[in-house]
């Protein structure tokens, strides 16, 4: 039997890791977080490596930077060619399953994983495409607006629950699956949720476990639009703030509606966990809990991502698993683009791996289980979608944050002193010196202009492809899940013992008991 662990990857769509306690802030209630955090470790500094959906999963996926692998935008052409965290582990004999959103763009809706068990929630096509060439004024393609925002509240029934009711229900049930499995080779299993991403709506369990007169307001006020960076002023326009006035009543809702989100999260996790401990994995399987970037909610008056700021770019990562610092706190930097590296260094037990590709991340298995990461404190994001005109490029470094932008002028921020954001430094003469090494820190890591350019040509692509592609019959890349009734439950062409084939599907399975006598006999000596 294999004995090697198993892998839970449970990814949150648009969690802020600033909401969590464990990140210094008691706003959202999440009791099974906690429980795990306590058990594992939490990565305080811990980021995406770009503040959007597609292009962070992709960028996670292959331990690699997106503008790397080319996926640029929400539209970004995730390439079937890039080898993925679950390639490398399918390579080293695990079992791969996906259950929920991925937001995979083209063709392959799998890459790497064995099964998938839903559809995802948003678009595989190229109709998200961001398209520089429009400056007019900012060019939205997913037509983002504060109106979920001032209809925060409650529901009784969402889209967003549909789907990760899906999700969770198809990832117990796998996990079920795997018990019964007679292949017993490790397995690694992601369920990717859609919560707590807007529109901010939850029902009245969640929402109640909350005092609605309690719920913190933005550390950093409102700011009128005029008064925002460059990139903040466009973005205001992206999402079109200026359709909806967001009063201090909505602000609050909002708020609160989207940590109700946050605990109904933590609610699905803790129906996993307890599906690992009935299943008798648990002890054996590292859990890990992340989302793909973060939520602005409100703070400095804006929403949703897209931004180089800390609410938007900083997300959960806490892990926990056999054999490890139980209740550590890691402060050294952390993203997304480390889970492939770390996977397979759990998978393989720290023996040297040679990866296809050269890889962004590093694996956290050391700090992990209490040790110590001697390397450089640093990490790097970027942004490449709409909202910009050039590429965003981001470098930190021991709490120095560097935002280099073509057409904007440079904003840097000194988190150690200043973690709200408040003051720009970039021009402050007392910080000239590290602002120029940041700088050309960005100039060696980036080919910057062939950047721009490759991204320029892609969007010409995408944009002509999906024009045409919407001319005559229209054939869709999203995935169908397959389910062959034919070998579901009883069926008896295939398995006419229908006490038998219940017995082999009952958990925790029991070995079958011989008759005491044969029927054979009895049915001759009657005769």
């Amino acid at each position: 039997m294999d004995s090697r662990p198993n892998i839970l990857l449970i990814q949150a769509d648009q969690l802020t890791s600033q909401v969590l306690s464990m990140y210094g802030n008691d706003m959202a209630i999440t009791p099974n977080i906690q429980d795990l955090a306590a058990r594992g470790v939490t990565f305080l500094n811990s980021y995406c490596n770009n503040p959007v959906c597609g292009p962070s999963r992709a960028s996670m996926m292959t331990g690699q930077l997106s503008s790397a692998v080319g996926c640029y935008d929400n539209a970004g052409e995730f390439l079937s060619s890039v080898p993925t965290f679950a390639h490398y582990l399918r390579n080293l004999n695990y079992k791969t399953c996906l259950s929920g959103k991925m937001h995979f763009v083209g063709a392959d809706q799998l890459h790497g994983f064995e099964e998938r068990l839903t559809t995802d929630i948003y678009p595989s096509d190229f109709g998200w495409t961001a398209d520089w060439t429009q400056q007019e004024e900012p060019y939205a393609p997913s037509r983002m607006s504060l109106r979920s925002i001032v209809e925060a509240g409650l529901c009784k029934r969402s889209l967003q629950i549909d789907y990760d009711e899906e999700v969770c229900f198809q990832a117990t049930q796998k996990i079920y699956d795997f018990a019964r499995d007679e292949n017993k080779n490790p397995f690694m299993l992601m369920a990717s949720f859609t919560h707590p991403h807007n529109p901010f709506v939850t029902t009245k369990e969640f929402w109640n476990l909350y005092d609605h007169s309690q719920i913190p307001m933005p550390k950093v006020p409102w700011t009128p639009i005029s008064g925002r960076d460059p990139w903040s002023q466009r973005y205001a326009l992206t999402i079109r703030e200026d359709e909806h006035n967001v009063s201090e009543a909505d602000l609050r809702n909002a708020r609160h509606a989207y940590l109700g989100m946050v605990s109904y999260f933590d609610h699905l996790i803790g129906k996993l966990i307890n599906t690992l401990k009935e299943c008798d994995f648990f002890d054996n399987t590292y859990v890990f809990i992340v989302a793909d970037h973060g939520e602005m909610l409100g703070e400095r008056g804006t929403w949703f991502k897209f931004l180089p700021f800390e609410w938007s770019v900083r997300v959960p990562l806490i892990v926990s698993g056999p054999n490890m610092a139980a209740g550590k706190v890691e402060k050294r930097y952390a993203s997304l683009v480390d889970l492939l590296p770390t996977f397979v260094d759990l998978a393989t037990g720290g023996k040297e791996y040679k990866f296809a590709d050269q890889l962004n991340g590093k694996s956290l298995v050391k700090m992990m289980h209490g040790g110590s990461d001697e390397s450089s404190n640093e990490l790097m994001i970027e942004f490449t979608g709409e909202g910009v005109y050039a590429p965003a490029l981001i470098f930190i470094r021991d709490g120095i944050k560097y935002i280099h932008c073509r057409t904007d002028p440079p904003m840097m921020f000194d988190l150690n002193l200043d973690p709200n954001e408040k003051n720009n430094v970039a021009d402050d003469p007392s910080y000239a010196l590290v602002a120029s090494e940041m700088k050309s820190e960005i100039d060696r890591r980036w080919n910057y202009d062939k950047l721009e350019q490759d991204i320029l040509i892609t969007q010409k692509r995408r944009l002509f492809v999906q024009q045409t592609l919407l001319k005559g019959k229209w054939t869709g890349w999203d995935h169908q899940p397959f389910v062959d009734a034919k070998e579901a439950f009883v069926r008896g062409a295939i398995d006419p013992n229908t006490t038998a084939t219940k017995a082999r599907r009952r958990y925790p399975f029991i070995e079958t008991v011989e008759p005491h006598h044969s029927r054979k006999k009895m049915y001759k000596k009657k005769i």
